[in-house]
């Protein structure tokens, strides 16, 4: 079944109008719906008298006239707008998006293993990367499964949801660390215990707080905003999961111990011998 890409990815036809009031965008896209153009994505762009009109490519479309045939419908449903601009995207421009976006991707998640294994240790850096991997596949697995559309703004939500997991691990992280270093006669899963449990209120409180936010946007930000915090909602959620129940139990199972953290003292050879001349 694969995702649902939208027109940036497609390829389509790109229409801008302009209205001398604010447009009504349900009107708009009713009236599209009435001529035929069911899989469209009208949203606002500089103001909200501007109008973008998205339409994915077809076979039989006759790319030349799709203008006129829009501008027609418009008139029949939401007179009153101005074509501003006709600018077709084809099936090639939206295939290189497709690269650049998963480029994108790729690079994220290695400059994450470079920063974990850098500043922290390589076993850090594997379990962080999987359970952030595994926060993706979620949200593609959700838009795949009931084929909602995947845009730029979805792809943009999935790198946000990457940068917002590995915040969450890198906090339990820190706290394994320090109390690998300040506690002594602990185990691995009794330390892993105390920094999830001494992290969770924290967690709470900014998974909360941030999802208040996105829930608005859900709500309240209208069809251009909805997938993207619908995105959001979905990764925040699993990323709590996966900060927890993932990320930890595979540090666990990579064998990090106190001795990753804390050097061995080194003793000079003959200090505590009889007669040692100093």
């Amino acid at each position: 079944m694969g995702l649902h890409l939208s027109v940036e990815f497609t390829g389509g036809t790109l229409i801008e109008v302009n209205y001398a009031q604010a447009a009504n965008l349900e009107q708009i896209r009713a009236g599209l719906g009435k001529a035929g153009y069911n899989d469209t994505t009208v949203q606002n762009f500089g103001s909200s008298r501007d109008v973008m009109i998205r339409l994915p490519l077809k076979a039989d479309q006759n790319t030349a006239k799709i203008g006129e045939a829009v501008m027609s419908a418009l008139d029949a449903e939401a007179p009153g707008a101005t074509l501003r601009r006709v600018e077709f995207v084809g099936p090639q421009v939206g295939k290189e998006l497709a690269e650049n976006g998963a480029l994108a991707l790729l690079l994220v998640i290695i400059g994450i293993v470079i920063y974990l294994a850098l500043r922290f240790e390589w076993r850090f850096s594997v379990s962080a990367i999987i359970a952030n991997l595994h926060d993706v596949i979620i949200i593609l697995g959700f838009f795949a499964f009931f084929q909602w559309e995947f845009s730029l703004s979805v792809l943009a939500a999935v790198l946000a949801v990457l940068g917002y997991s590995v915040n969450e691990s890198v906090v339990v992280f820190d706290r394994v660390r320090e109390t690998f270093k300040k506690v002594r006669g602990l185990t691995t899963p009794q330390v892993l215990d105390h920094a999830i449990t001494s992290t969770i209120s924290r967690t709470i409180i900014t998974h909360g707080s941030t999802q208040l936010m996105v829930l608005s946007m859900l709500l309240f930000g209208g069809e251009t905003l909805y997938y993207f915090a619908l995105a959001l909602t979905i990764g925040i959620c699993f990323g709590i999961y996966s900060s927890v129940l993932v990320a930890s139990p595979l540090v666990m199972w990579l064998g990090v111990s106190r001795g990753n953290f804390v050097k061995p003292k080194k003793q000079i050879e003959g200090a505590n011998d009889d007669g040692a001349v100093v």
